[in-house]
């Protein structure tokens, strides 16, 4: 064979293993993040505005972070514990995922031994259970505690006319954390709770319980029911006449959901609710933010659940800097620890101890701005932390 040829040929396998070689690296430099989130089911709605908002981050800032290329792996599980698991499984021993983002909390629950037992920073972008950071040390927060919405309103409640409240929730653990911990918060100030009514979570009709609910003749009723029941229960509120009887309706953020208030009938309007996040909040951030959200999503307006997927995204991004790109699990999770940032909801960081977010409450009122449904803000309670994890101390 000729010189020239033996000496296309040796180019030719050069260039050929820097092909593979560049390859590998270029495999080796992507960084894959794991959403096991509802896209499907009733609660669809949840996953899919996480989803979106986590989405948004990167299409705002790019999906380069300290030189390496970020790949979102987004998953189903339609809301099954067992499918969280499932899914989990093989997004780290077959996609090789480095970082995941958490969903509902029995899901989140359901996943928690594999992300300890892998050392997986994981960053639980939808829950708002207090306990779910207690259950893995690679668990940080970025959506919100039930606590700390019902212990800013029962305390506001009590020093604003609140005197006698009958609580109606959902039968399940969210209404029970919030129930409780309004319960009690309510109490330390002072108020008095007539009767705590479980609702169940299932296509409820709560004509029965406003009916008991009035016979007790409280002047507030604090309800905790998914969004997509509140509309109903505020529309029985107002045809069983409690509106007229001057007993006032609040709830936490969840029952004033924005992708569901401009749907929801007037029977809202006046609607008092302590709340962490509001399409209406006014900041340059949030305006931009909803913009941006309602371009890319057919016009839905973001909610509280989108946030917890966009500051989820931006949690993973900064700790990733902080690291010079590493994905070692406990790295990750020390680089969040006490990190702080401004986000659409306003202020956050997340608490070194708890691995939980720390964010300002809003006691907001539903009204009618322009012809459409709003929370509209009027009280801020700053830097709220999880009571029940300061209770612990």
């Amino acid at each position: 064979m000729p010189r020239t040829a033996l000496h296309l040929l040796a180019v030719s396998a050069l260039v050929g293993l820097s092909a593979v070689f560049s390859g590998e690296v270029a495999a080796q430099e992507s960084i894959k993040v794991g959403l096991v989130m509802p896209l499907t089911g009733v609660l669809g709605p949840v996953g899919k505005q996480a989803v979106a908002g986590a989405k948004l981050y990167m299409a705002q800032h790019g999906d380069i972070v300290a030189g390496r290329k970020i790949q979102l792996i987004v998953r189903d599980d339609a809301s099954v514990p067992d499918n969280s698991k499932r899914i989990t499984q093989e997004l780290l021993t077959l996609d090789k995922v480095a970082i995941l983002g958490g969903g509902l909390t029995p899901n989140v629950l359901a996943i928690a031994p594999l992300v300890t037992e892998s050392k997986t920073a994981t960053v639980v972008m939808v829950s708002g259970t207090s306990i779910v950071t207690e259950r893995s040390p690679y668990f940080v927060r970025t959506s919100w505690t039930h606590a700390q919405q019902a212990s800013v309103l029962a305390g506001w409640a009590a020093q604003n006319g609140s005197k006698r409240v009958t609580i109606i929730a959902s039968d399940w653990a969210p209404g029970h954390e919030a129930a409780g911990v309004f319960a009690t918060t309510f109490s330390k100030a002072g108020g008095s709770v007539v009767e705590t009514l479980k609702v169940p979570l299932a296509n409820p009709d709560f004509a029965p319980y406003l009916q008991r609910a009035r016979d007790g003749s409280p002047d507030t009723l604090f309800i905790f029911v998914p969004a997509s029941q509140a509309a109903i229960l505020a529309k029985q509120f107002v045809e069983r006449g409690l509106d007229k009887t001057g007993i006032k309706l609040i709830g936490p953020g969840d029952i004033v959901d924005d992708e569901d208030l401009p749907g929801m009938s007037d029977a809202m309007v006046g609607t008092v609710t302590a709340g962490f996040y509001s399409a209406y909040h006014q900041s340059p951030m949030n305006r931009q933010y909803v913009a941006d959200f309602q371009k890319v999503n057919s016009n839905v307006r973001p909610n509280f659940i989108s946030v917890g997927g966009y500051d989820g995204m931006h949690l993973i991004y900064e700790a990733l800097k902080k690291t010079d790109g590493k994905t070692d699990g406990p790295a990750l999770v020390e680089a969040m620890k006490g990190m702080s940032w401004e986000s659409p909801r306003g202020p956050m960081s997340i608490d070194p101890r708890t691995r939980d977010v720390v964010h300002d409450i809003y006691i907001r009122r539903v009204e009618k701005v322009e012809g459409a449904l709003y929370s509209v803000e009027f009280v801020t309670f700053k830097g709220i932390h999880d009571p029940t994890k300061l209770a612990d101390n």
